[in-house]
This record gives structure tokens, sequence and C-alpha cells, in this order.
């Protein structure tokens, strides 16, 4: 007999709903465009700051502590959505992003303590660089991409906002459900 199934998470920021607006208006005309990839909902954007993906239940409280220990220390950072770009290789791309300018170093920093939490609690975390990005859209594999549509966004420059909060989130079907969130504002 099998223990409770693991719980799908990560630990993200989201832009306020201002900055989705904004960025979302600049989607508009790309929207219906030939080889437009499947776009994301912008009420479910957010910065990925750290993945773990499959996480046993009994881990959660040490994870939640470990996750608030690395959030505390984080000082006030102003953000902005700003540029687009798109990760696999140009012929056929897989992931259209939205970069982030602004404090950027705070959240590179921050994401390093999340990957040091969680390695600490023998949780597996991919060695690679941290590169702060909202995903916009997935270019389905079947189907014919416009790899230049990234090059429509190089002029974006979205309203500066704080990071306010970080939050742990569980995924299930395709549904986040926030599992609990840490304020950055006094």
């Amino acid at each position: 007999m099998s223990g409770p199934a693991p719980l799908r998470l990560f630990v993200a920021a989201a832009p306020p709903a201002a900055a989705r607006a904004s960025l979302a208006a600049a989607l508009e005309p790309l929207r219906g465009a030939p080889g437009a990839p499947r776009w994301g909902d912008p009420a479910r954007w957010h910065l990925t700051l750290l993945f773990l993906g499959a996480v046993p239940p009994e881990l959660l409280p040490g994870l939640t502590a470990a996750v608030g220990a690395a959030v505390d220390p984080t000082p006030p950072a102003t953000l902005r959505l700003a540029g687009a770009g798109r990760f696999g290789p140009r012929r056929r791309p897989q992931v259209l992003w939205a970069g982030v300018d602004g404090d950027v170093g705070v959240l590179a920093d921050l994401a390093g303590r999340l990957a040091g939490a969680a390695r600490g609690l023998g949780l597996p975390v991919e060695d690679r660089p941290f590169r702060p990005h909202l995903t916009l859209g997935r270019w389905d594999p079947r189907r014919p991409a416009d790899a230049d549509l990234p090059d429509r966004l190089s002029g974006y420059r979205g309203p500066d906002w704080p990071l306010a909060e970080v939050a742990l989130v569980r995924s299930t079907a395709g549904r986040h459900e926030q599992v609990t969130a840490w304020s950055l504002t006094e």
C-alpha cells in the first residue's frame, strides 16, 4: 500500500493585476497571429522562483518553514515586465516568455536561497542559472510556430511594481492553489 500522493509544488511571485493587464493588452495583436503559441491565462501568470515538482506531503511543514526563512531577508525590489524571448531552437520554439527588468538581482538572490532551502531538505533542484521570466504561451510541437513573435514585443516595457509577496503554490490538474504566502511589505 502506498502513502499519500506527492504534492506538485513551486514557489512564485505574481505581478499585480495592472502589470498583467498592460502585458495582456500588448499581446492582443499577436493572439490570432499565424504560428502563435497556445496562450496562457493572464490570471495565472507568475514568475517561478523555484520549481519543486513532486514533494512528499510529510515534507510540507519543513518546506514551508525553510521557504519562509529564505524569503525573510529579501529587501524591497521594484520589477517590470519587459521584452520577450523564446525557449527552444528557432526552428521549433517551445515557450514564449516575457522578460523581467528592474531589481532582478534581488530575485536571483531569493531564487538562490530558495534552492538552498530545498536542497537542505533533500529535494532535487535543477542545476541551471536562474533566468527570471513569465511564460506567456507554449507552442504545440505538431503545429507551425512563428519563432519571430517575441521580436514583436522587444520594445515592450510594462509599469513598475513592487515585489510584494512570494507564494508556495500547488499545481493540480492544471489549476494553481496557493498553499501559503509571505508578504514582503510592512
